[in-house]
């Protein structure tokens, strides 16, 4: 499984990008960079991503750092998967 290209998918569709997140790589910023991904966003990225991966999230595992960037929520995904 690649582990990016469907956290790639999964930001596409929930933030409903059409398409623009195939084209983000490890170091693309998504908290604040994008404004799509407001805390009702974030909500719905966790969910989702717990929903694809079969994995809960602890309100206490997560922080804004999780959402920096794509590889930082790609490592964090790796992380909840081993």
């Amino acid at each position: 499984m690649d582990i990016k290209k469907e956290v790639l998918a999964i930001i596409d569709e929930v933030l409903s990008l059409n398409g623009r997140a195939a084209a983000f790589g490890l170091d693309t910023p998504l908290l604040g960079a994008l404004p799509e991904l407001d805390s009702m966003a974030v909500v719905g990225l966790i969910n989702m991503l717990e929903e694809r991966f079969g994995f809960m999230v602890e309100d206490d595992e997560i922080d804004g750092a999780t959402f920096a960037d794509v590889g930082t929520l790609v490592s964090f995904v790796e992380g909840k998967l081993t």
